[in-house]
C-alpha cells in the first residue's frame, strides 16, 4: 500500500469556505454585507409554475402496460445500462390510477383500442402518452384492417420510431417528453381539446 500526498484542489477549499460561512450565518456572526452576499449565493427564486413543471418533469410514473414485442425493450430501460432512474421515470405503476405516463409499446388491435383508451382515461391528470414502435405509431409491418395507430383513438405526446426501437431510442423519447414538460407545454389532450 502506497500513501501519496496530494495538494488540495481549489474546489475543495471553496466548498469549505462556503461551509464555514454557512455556520457563521447560523450563529449570527455575519455582518450585513457578508450576510447579503451569502443570501444571494444561496437562494434560488422561481415562479410556482416553473417549480411545478420541474417537479412534474422529474417524477413521472409510467403504467406497467406492454402490448407486444416492444414491451421487452420498454422493460430494459430500467436496467443499469440505460437507467431511466436518472430522470425520475423508473417507478412503473401497476394501476392506471397511480400512473401519469402511458407507453404504448407494440401493436394495437381494433378490439384492444377501447381497453387502452379506458386505461388512459383512468390515469391521473395531467397525463402523457408515448407511442413506441412502428406498430403503434403508423401500424408498421402489420398494416392491415385489424391494427389501428394510437393517434386514431387517443392523444399521443410523442412517437418513438423503430421495429422494435432500442432502449436508447425510448430514452430519447422520454428525454424529449421530459424537456416538453419542463418547458410547460401542456399534454396532447389539452392541446387537441379531446374530452378526457
Amino acid at each position: 500500500m502506497e500513501i501519496v500526498k496530494r495538494e488540495k484542489t481549489a474546489g475543495g477549499s471553496e466548498f469549505r469556505s462556503r461551509q464555514l460561512r454557512a455556520q457563521q450565518m447560523l450563529r449570527g456572526e455575519l455582518d450585513d454585507d457578508a450576510l447579503e452576499q451569502h443570501v444571494r449565493e444561496s437562494i434560488l427564486t422561481t415562479t410556482l409554475d416553473k417549480a411545478v413543471d420541474w417537479a412534474r418533469g422529474n417524477s413521472m410514473f409510467p403504467a406497467t402496460f406492454g402490448l407486444a414485442c416492444c414491451a421487452i425493450e420498454m422493460m430494459s430501460i430500467v436496467a443499469a445500462r440505460v437507467d431511466v432512474a436518472r430522470f425520475g421515470f423508473e417507478a412503473f405503476r401497476a394501476t392506471p390510477r397511480q400512473a401519469d405516463l402511458l407507453i404504448l409499446s407494440g401493436r394495437i388491435s381494433i378490439k384492444m383500442a377501447p381497453v387502452v383508451r379506458r386505461i388512459y382515461d383512468q390515469m391521473l391528470e395531467p397525463r402523457w402518452s408515448i407511442a413506441m414502435g412502428a406498430c403503434s405509431s403508423s401500424m408498421g409491418v402489420f398494416n392491415n384492417y385489424a391494427i389501428v395507430p394510437a393517434d386514431k383513438f387517443m392523444p399521443v405526446d410523442g412517437h418513438v420510431p423503430g421495429c422494435p426501437p432500442r432502449p436508447e431510442a425510448l430514452m430519447e423519447g422520454i428525454v424529449r417528453l421530459h424537456e416538453k414538460v419542463m418547458a410547460g407545454i401542456p399534454p396532447a389532450y389539452e392541446i387537441r381539446g379531446v374530452a378526457s
